[in-house]
C-alpha cells in the first residue's frame, strides 16, 4: 500500500501541516468523496424517487448505485437489505424500536449508542476477562435467556475485536438474533455479512471517509420485512387515507422524508474508494503503525493487542492535558475523555484516557514524532 500516493488523494494535506490521529472519531475525506458531494449540488440537486424529470431520474439512479456499492462493500445479498440512516446510532435505535423482542444482551465495552437504547428493556452485560478480552464462556451461559444480542464488533476504546463468528454461532444456536455495531470495524477490515451470518449490522459514513449525517443499517431481508418503521412520513408509504396507510416495500419503508442525498452519494464513493485500496491492506498498515509504539511508563488502557487504536494514560497527567500538549507542540490531534464509554470507565473508577487512532494515510514518521513528544511529556 503506497501511503504517500494515498495522501495525495486528501486535499487537506496540501493546505496544513498536522498529524491526525483522531480517526476513530472521524477520519479525513478524499477528493473523490468531496467531488461526489459537489456533483450532486452542481449537476442534479433534486429529489430522488419522486420526480420524473431529468434531475430526479438521474439522482434516483445515483442513489441506487450508491446502495449497490454499499451492498458490495459489506457482502450483502440484496440492495434492499441496505437501509440509509443518519448514522450507526440511528441504525441501532431503529432496531431497538422496530424489532420485536423482550430482552437484550450486550458486552461491557459498548459505546453509549449501543447501550442506552437497550436500557429500557430486560438487559444484561457480559463482563470482560481480567485481560479485557471477551469472555465467551460467560456469554454462552447468559445468551440462552435473551432474544437479541447487540454487541460492538471492534471497540472504539482500544480497537479490540470481539470473536463475532463464535458469538453469532452460539447466539443462533440459542435462538437469539445478533446486531453488530460495526462503526469501528467496517472502515478498517473486510466484512462479509453473509459469511458472518449476522442478522443486523450498523455503521456510520463519517467513520469510513464518507460525509457526516449518513449511516447504514443492514438487515436480513426476512427480518426487515417483519419490522414496522418507528419513523413514518413521505416515501415510507405507497398509499394513505385519513385513518390508514400502506407501507412501502424495502428499503423505502424505513427511509422517511427527503434523504441526505449528497451524503448517500458520498458514502457510495467512500465505499468504492476503500474497496479499491483493500481493507485487508489498511488493517495490516494500522497494526504495523501501532506496533511501533513502545514507551515505558505509559499506562495502556484496555486489551493489549493488534489494532489501529492506541489508548493510554501518562501517570501524573490528565488525558485532556496530554491531548492539549500534543496539539500545542506538534499539532498532533488525538481524542481525550471517556470516548462515549462512560460505563466502562465508571466501572473501573477511571476518569478517561487519551486515544490515538490511525488510518490508511498515517505514516511511520508521524508515529516517530508522536512517540518523541510522549517521551517529552512523560518527563515534565
Amino acid at each position: 500500500m503506497n501511503v504517500e500516493k494515498i495522501r495525495k488523494d486528501f486535499p487537506i494535506f496540501e493546505k496544513k501541516k498536522f498529524i491526525y490521529f483522531d480517526n476513530a472519531c472521524m477520519p479525513l475525506r478524499p477528493k473523490v468523496v468531496i467531488d461526489k458531494i459537489n456533483e450532486y449540488y452542481t449537476e442534479y440537486p433534486a429529489c430522488a424517487g419522486r420526480s420524473y424529470h431529468d434531475f430526479g431520474t438521474r439522482l434516483t439512479d445515483e442513489v441506487a448505485n450508491a446502495r449497490d456499492l454499499v451492498k458490495k462493500f459489506i457482502g450483502a445479498k440484496k440492495a434492499k437489505e441496505i437501509i440509509f440512516t443518519k448514522n450507526a446510532t440511528e441504525s441501532i435505535n431503529l432496531v431497538a424500536n422496530s424489532f420485536k423482542f423482550n430482552s437484550v444482551l450486550t458486552s461491557d465495552r459498548e459505546h453509549n449508542s449501543n447501550l442506552l437504547p437497550w436500557q429500557k428493556f430486560d438487559h444484561d452485560v457480559v463482563k470482560s476477562k481480567k485481560d479485557f478480552s471477551f469472555d465467551l464462556e460467560s456469554f454462552s451461559d447468559k445468551v440462552k435467556n435473551f432474544d437479541i444480542v447487540s454487541m460492538v464488533h471492534t471497540s472504539n476504546l482500544e480497537g479490540y475485536s470481539l470473536p463475532v463468528k463464535e458469538i453469532i454461532k452460539i447466539a443462533h444456536e440459542q435462538g437469539a438474533k445478533v446486531l453488530l455495531d460495526g462503526a469501528q470495524s467496517v472502515p478498517h477490515k473486510e466484512i462479509n455479512v453473509r459469511k458472518l451470518d449476522v442478522d443486523f449490522l450498523a455503521f456510520s459514513g463519517h467513520k469510513m471517509l464518507g460525509p457526516n449525517g449518513v449511516g447504514v443499517l443492514y438487515g436480513k431481508e426476512e427480518l426487515l420485512d417483519g419490522m414496522k418503521p418507528f419513523i413514518l412520513g413521505g416515501e415510507t408509504v405507497s398509499d394513505s387515507t385519513y385513518d390508514s396507510y400502506k407501507l412501502e416495500e424495502l428499503p423505502h419503508k424505513f427511509e422517511a422524508g427527503l434523504q441526505n442525498y449528497p451524503g448517500i452519494l458520498g458514502l457510495g464513493s467512500a465505499a468504492k474508494y476503500l474497496m479499491k485500496i483493500g481493507r485487508n491492506n489498511i488493517e495490516k498498515h494500522e497494526n504495523m503503525l501501532k506496533s511501533k509504539i513502545d514507551i515505558e511508563g505509559v499506562e495502556k488502557i484496555g486489551h493489549v493487542g493488534e489494532s489501529g487504536i492506541f489508548n493510554f494514560n501518562i501517570p501524573g497527567k490528565g488525558a485532556h492535558e496530554v491531548a492539549m500538549m500534543l496539539s500545542a507542540s506538534k499539532n498532533i490531534m488525538i481524542r481525550s475523555g471517556a470516548h462515549c464509554m462512560h460505563s466502562w470507565f465508571n466501572s473501573r473508577n477511571l476518569e478517561g484516557s487519551a486515544r490515538a487512532s490511525f488510518y490508511l494515510y498515517n505514516t511511520l514518521e508521524e508515529i516517530d514524532t508522536f512517540v518523541e513528544e510522549l517521551e517529552k511529556i512523560k518527563k515534565l
